[in-house]
Formats: structure tokens, sequence, C-alpha cells
């Protein structure tokens, strides 16, 4: 018998992660022995782990240089119009695979790394993930910018360089316990400050009105600096920008002449203004409104919109001025994006540089805003929507509160005109809520001034034309459009599941990691007795892998012929988490009242953070850890049955579950997901979908048919019906004899024999006040589970299903949904120009 392959010779063979040319090689290693040589001159004589990994970090970060330089030199030139994605988390990951794929160096880099002895993963888990994000929403601006990139526009992500991202999860005595990510400790090799570009943001004061017009005066200054990451596309020598801003005290702060004697005191409170930037907000689909995070989100706002405007003024082709002075010409070459309602201060603090400081007259300034800005709604939960009492922005932001009561004053007079008499309807439309405290709608003051507003995936978008804005879409029905998510296929199929691309490569070519529609010619193949064999292997292959991770970083070990049925995401009451627990201990009782029956094992796993002050989400990591401790110490269920919760989720974690994954749980009630975009993940790796008619869902059901997924339960119909009717928890409490059993056992302390009350609180909410009604699904998502058993004992007919859902997830890249966006929104075509690299001459 041949010995198995090293990791390192199999992923020679993988053919997608480019040639590897002897003088690339060469090239590589001397440029990795330079840089290493450098940082151990420095200070010190043997090199460590972390040594290697900054060294090829910086020899990868080389290559990017020269292209990128180019590329914007290529914008100067050709002055398109540009793209501005303003987000307030960009959930990034690790840095360093993404960008040698998407230079076509990582074969050279994994060839010349070996020579010198190394393990290119193992210097690969060195890297920190830049987590500036909560979850989907971050995710989807990081998968944006690669594909904006790969379809060679010219976009900018802009947004906030968070000293500290999102927290580090750990599990102690089964609850989570959060800590500072300290994710700069070591610096960011990718990351290059621009001090040069440094702007002033403006705080505080008062509005004075002189003749030329209002002025903002006495105001608290604090200054922003860039920091710039280098955004590569896939093979096409583009290289765009990510601009994130940091907070720094001016000089003079609080050192001005009314503030004569505590010189120490002054500069220690420096840190007042610094903190801006010091901290994402850790609340996913949560509206907190907290001061400091207003700050932020007027902070990128207003650095941002000052470096659009500088970047328009000074641009080749203005006019005939060496600078432009007219305005006209913005909306045809700037585009905003609004990601969520998080940056809709955009809107106000445009209107008040064109009227307070460029001089335009209000309409024309409002034109320009409005054909300038498109808005991305991300929910229809209503704790999540951004309302700010209004007393806060008469202190901190006074001038932007008078824009937005003209705003709201032009809107409701348009309205009144169109609804004579109908106050009721002037009253829901306002921007300004009344009651105590007054409250300015941020999602309104979105819709009013864009020119376009998007829902994420169709179902989403038509609840938000039907209920959250339905008077706003009986004016405009024009204004309000479709954008269902996408993922890049570069992370999420090249870069996480290699053999999966291999094999896919070796049936149909590599186009299709820039045109996943092409995955459609795997239908093919459904039959085709090797690849059905080939697909298999590749998941038992990363089942394994993953197997093998656990046991060395959690010491659990697992049964890797069991299905690997997979949660992971925010914990939130609506994703329901709880009815995933109910059927965990629901298939316990079964195997513990029949033990000698044959049942298809599980290892059942559940990742994700709580936000730090939902009480109820770290109740519910709690209970599933609590029911692992039981089930897992259980003699009698064996390896027939396994609870893990994966601690510390993150992107860097997705990519090694992801590809492991038989079974993807989107059991979110129906109504309630906008999208979902691990959905779309593991369907492009393999794994089948138990789910709801929910988010993206719907869709994924419409491309592979819905005999392909495992759809149950209520939709969004059955829901309002149900909400007309009254949900009544007790009643299916009373019904079904096994939920019953289950909910008891949760309250009488099954779980918590030392603290029989522990979950009282879990219970009395499904009991009593269960929003997303757990219970009503609960009978539809046990039979489907049974159902998922039984095809699961036939490998070949499960595999077949796998081929069909991977061959229908092309709608779901990223690429579809830029284009889209492109050109139904910011008026750009995509293009396949491929830059010229930095070692040929220009034209």
């Amino acid at each position: 018998m041949s010995k198995p392959l090293t990791d390192h010779e199999k992923r020679k063979q993988i053919s997608v992660r480019g040639i590897a040319g002897l003088g690339d090689v060469a090239e590589v290693k001397k440029s990795f022995n330079r840089h290493l040589h450098f940082t151990l001159v420095k200070d010190r004589n043997v090199a460590t782990p972390r040594d290697y990994y900054f060294a090829l970090a910086h020899t990868v970060r080389d290559h990017l240089v020269g292209r990128w330089i180019r590329t914007q030199q290529y914008y100067y030139e050709k002055d398109p119009k540009r793209i501005h994605y303003l987000s307030l988390e960009f959930y990034m990951g690790r840095t360093l695979q993404n960008t040698m794929i998407n230079l076509g160096l990582q074969n050279a880099c994994d060839e010349a790394i070996y020579q010198l002895g190394l393990d290119l993963e193992e210097l690969e888990e060195i890297e920190e993930d830049a987590g500036l994000g909560n979850g989907g929403l971050g995710r989807l601006a990081a998968c944006f910018l690669d594909s904006m990139a790969s379809l060679g526009l010219a976009a900018y992500g802009y947004g906030i360089r968070y000293e500290f991202g999102i927290f580090n999860q750990k599990i102690t005595n089964g609850w989570q316990v959060e800590e500072a990510d300290d994710w700069l400790r070591y610096g960011n090799p990718w990351e290059k400050a621009r001090p040069e570009y440094m702007l002033p943001v403006h705080f505080y004061g008062r509005v004075e009105h002189a003749d030329e017009g209002p002025k903002w005066v006495d105001t608290q200054v604090v200054l922003a600096m860039p920091y710039d990451t280098p955004v590569p596309g896939y093979k096409n020598n583009t290289v765009n920008t990510m601009r994130l801003w940091s907070a720094k005290a001016p000089n003079d702060f609080n050192l001005q002449e009314f503030n004569v004697g505590d010189y120490i005191q002054a500069v220690l409170d420096r840190n007042l203004a610094e903190n801006i930037s010091r901290v994402l907000y850790p609340n996913d689909n949560f509206f907190e409104g907290k001061e400091l995070r207003l700050k932020q989100e007027y902070f990128v706002v207003a650095a941002t919109l000052q470096d659009i405007i500088r970047r328009f003024k000074s641009s080749k082709f203005g006019c005939r001025d060496p600078v432009r002075t007219s305005f006209e010409a913005f909306p045809e070459k700037v585009a905003i994006q609004l990601n969520d309602t998080h940056p809709a201060l955009a809107i106000p603090e445009l209107m008040r540089i064109l009227v307070d400081i460029e001089r335009l007259d209000w309409e024309k300034a409002w034109e320009i805003t409005t054909k300038t800005c498109a808005y991305t709604n991300h929910t229809v939960l209503p704790e999540a929507l951004e309302r700010w009492p209004i007393h806060m922005f008469e202190t901190l932001l006074p001038r932007h509160l008078q824009i937005i009561y003209k705003i709201n004053q032009q809107h409701l007079d348009r309205v009144a005109a169109l609804y004579p008499g109908d106050s009721d309807r002037l009253c829901r439309m306002s921007l300004i809520e009344e009651g105590n405290p007054k409250r300015i709608n941020m999602a309104h003051l979105c819709v009013v001034g864009s020119h376009a507003v998007n829902g994420v995936a169709r179902i989403h978008s038509d609840i938000v034309k039907t209920t959250v804005f339905k008077d706003f879409c009986d004016i405009e029905p024009e204004k309000f459009q479709n954008k269902t998510n996408g993922i890049t296929p570069r992370r999420w199929l090249l870069l996480c599941n290699p053999g999966l691309a291999d094999i896919i490569a070796e049936k149909i070519g590599e186009e299709f990691l820039t045109d996943l529609f092409q995955l459609r010619k795997l239908l093919d193949f459904v039959n085709d007795a090797q690849f059905i064999r080939d697909v298999a292997n590749v998941k038992q292959e990363n089942k394994l892998k993953f197997a093998a991770y656990l046991e060395s970083e959690y010491k659990v070990k697992i049964n890797p012929e069991s299905i690997f049925d997979i949660q992971v995401k925010r914990i939130h009451e609506y994703k329901r988490q709880l009815l995933n627990c109910l059927h965990v201990i629901t298939l316990y009782n079964r195997i513990k009242k029949d033990p000698n029956k044959k049942f298809v094992p599980r290892t059942v796993m559940i990742g994700g953070k709580a936000a730090p002050g939902y009480h109820m989400a770290k109740m519910i990591i709690k209970l599933f850890t609590s029911v692992g401790e039981v089930v897992n110490h259980d003699p009698v269920v064996g390896d027939r049955l396994k609870v893990i919760f994966l601690e510390n989720y993150r992107v860097s974690l997705a990519e090694k579950v992801i590809p492991a994954a038989d079974l993807s749980e989107q059991i979110s009630t129906a109504g309630t997901e906008a999208s979902g975009t691990g959905n779309m993940k593991f369907m492009l790796n393999g794994a089948l979908t138990i789910g709801t008619m929910d988010g993206a869902n719907v869709e994924m059901a419409e491309e592979a048919g819905e005999e392909n997924l495992f759809i149950f339960g209520m939709r969004v119909e059955d829901v309002e019906a149900m909400d007309k009717k009254g949900y009544n928890a007790r009643e299916y409490y009373e019904r079904l004899p096994e939920l019953k059993q289950v909910m008891d056992q949760i309250s009488a302390g099954f779980f918590s024999p030392k603290e029989p009350e522990l979950f009282k609180d879990i219970v009395n909410m499904l009991m009593n006040h269960d929003r997303f009604k757990v219970f009503a699904d609960y009978e539809a998502y046990i039979s489907c589970q049974e159902k998922v058993n039984e095809l699961y004992r036939n490998p070949k007919e499960w595999t077949k299903k796998v081929i069909r859902n991977i061959a229908a997830s092309g709608k779901f890249s990223s690429d579809r949904t830029i284009t889209e966006y492109a050109r139904e929104i910011w008026g750009v075509e995509p293009s396949d120009v491929k830059i010229p690299p930095p070692n040929e001459p220009r034209e």
C-alpha cells in the first residue's frame, strides 16, 4: 500500500492553486529570506514562527504594492465613476491566503516555504482575524470588496479601524465569557497609515446664523487618520482600497487658552477623543442608543465625505479648471452605498457640505444628494431599527438636526399634497417620531434621501415594500429594488475547500471561479459514479480533518461517520438555536427509550457569539452546553449522539467547519432572517440544508428544486395568520408528548441538577411570550429531521443531492450581486479589463 500523501504533497497536486514556476519559487525564497533577515537584525537572533509569518506576509505584500499603485494611477487616468461602500463593519478575517490566491501565488509560496523547511498552513494559523464586524452585515461588506475588485470596479470600502474588534469568546463552565480582541498587538502587515490624508471631524458646538447662511462654530475637533488596506481582485491585477479611519486627538486638544493650568490632565484627556475608534459595538440586529456609537457613525461619515469630495475636486477630467468647482457632475462620478442605516448621516452631512460650505442652493444640493446615495436595508426586526433621541443630536450635531428638520418639512409637505387631510400617514412617514423622548427614524431618513432602496433577498425585499416602508413604496415604487446577497467563491470555495474546487475544475475547467453559474454544468455528472465517489471522498477528508482539529483544540473525540449537523451564526432568539436544542434533547430521549434500536449517528454542533448584554442569548448557550454535558457522558448513548458548542466562532473557524458540514441548519421563523449568507456557503461546500422558507433559503430552494432541500415549517403567510389568531404555546405543549417531556426535563433541572431553576427564564419565554413561535414548528422540524436520517442511510442518493445543490449555487456568488448593484443602482458596468502588471510597461 502506498504511503498516504502529506498535506504539502496533496496541496501540490491542486491545479487551481496556480503553477509554482521555478523562477517564482526562487523569487519568493529570496524575498522571504531578505524580510526575515531585516526582522531579526533589528532585535533577535532566533526566529519564531511569528517572525516567519511576518516575513511571508511582507513577501506577499511586495507583490501587491506595484499593482496597487498602478490600479490607482489607472483610475486617475480614466476617471471612472467611483463606488464608495460605507459600512461600520468589515468582517475581513485573515488576509494572507486570500491575497496569495488572488495574485496566483499560492503554490509558489507553498513550495518556497516547504523548501525552507516550514509548513505554510502553520504560518497561516498565526495570523489574527480582522474581526471588525459582528456577523452577516460585516462579512457581506468583505465579500463585496472582493467582488468589486474582481469585477474591475473603481471601488472603495470606508469604515472604522477599531482597535478592538468583536470580542473573543471563551466558554467557562458552560457560560460565555468575553475577552478583548487585541488584534493589533503584534502589528498589522496589511495596512498602511496615510497621515498625509488626515482630516478634521467636528462635534458639539452651536449654529450661528450669519448673513451668508448658517455656520457651525465652537466645535470640538477630532482628527481622522486613514489606514489603507489593499483589496486585490482575482487574477486581474486590480487592487482596490479599503480605507479605515482611526481617531486622533489634535495636539492642542484641551490645551486652549480657557483651559490654563492642568497640562497633565489635558494630555491624559486625549483618550476621550481617541476612544471613538477604540471598540466595535458587539450587537447584531439590536439598536443600543449610546452617544459613543452615534459619534462613531458621524466620525466615519464626516471623514469619508471630505475624502470623496477632495478626490472629486482634484480628479483629472473635472472641467478645464485645475480644480473642479461645479458639483453638477457629482452624481455621475460618485456613488455612495449605505450598508444599513449606520452611515445614514452621510445624507445630512453631504447636504451640510454642499449648502453651508460649497454654497449651493438647497434644491440643487438635495438633487445631488439623492442621486448620489443609495440605501441597503438589512432587517425588519423593530428592535434593530436605529431611532436616535433628538436631544442627543441637539448636543452632538446641532447643524445636522436643523438639516434633518428641513428635509422632513419638505418631505411631509410633499406627502400632504398627495394625501390631503391624512394626518395618520404624515405621522407614520415622518423622520421624527413623537414620544418621550422624540426620536429620529434613521431608516426613514435613508429612504427619503436615497434614489434606490434595496432588500437583501427577494422575500425580504417584498416584506420591506409591503410592511416597514409600505407608505414610502406607495409614493415611489420605482425606488425599491431587490439585490439578493451573495458570497465570494474565492474565499468560500477555493480557499477553504481546495479539494472540492479541484474535482470541480477537473470536470468543468476553472472559469467557475469568476462565473459561478458555470457550476450548472455539474448536473451532467450527477449520475457519474466516479464523480459521486470523488465528492463523497472530499467531504469525508474534510470531516476527518475537522475532527482532528476539534480533538487537538478541544480534546473532544467525535465519530467522523456521523452526520455533522451544524448551526453556526450569532446567537439570537429569531435564529431559533432553541429549536435545534429541543431536537437534540428529543433525539437523546429516543435513544434512552429504545437503546437497542439502530440510530443514524449525529454530531450536533452549534457555534456563535451572544451580544454581552443579551441575557436570553447567553442562557441559550448555557442550555446547549448543559445538554452536552449530559448527552456526551451518558454511556447508553455512546457515539450515536454528540453535542458540541464551537467556541469563538469567527471567519477563520467558518473556513474550517463549513467544508466539513453534512447538514446546514437555517431555521429562523419565516419572515425574520433578511437573507442569511452562511446558508449559501454551506450549499456551495456540499452540505444539505434543513430550513424554513425564509431569507435566501427561498431562492436556494427555487434554484436547486425544493425536493433537494429539507424544507419545513410555517411560511410567512402562516406566521401572519397565527399573529392574527394568537400563538398559544401551551396548546403544542399539551398536544405533543415528546415536546412536553423535553420542556419538563428543562424545567425540572434534568440538565442543571445543581441548580434546578437555572433555565426558568427560557421555559417562561417559550411557554408565555415567544415572539418566534418555536413550538409551532417543532413537530414539522422533528419529522423533517427524520427524513434527513433516512436519506443519510443511502450515501449515494445523499451525494447526488449534494451535487445538485452545488450545481445550483451559482446565483449566490457576490459577483452576481455586485453586477446587479453596478448596473441597476450605481450606473456602472463591470469590466474584465486586466490592468497590465507592474513588470510590463504601460501603454
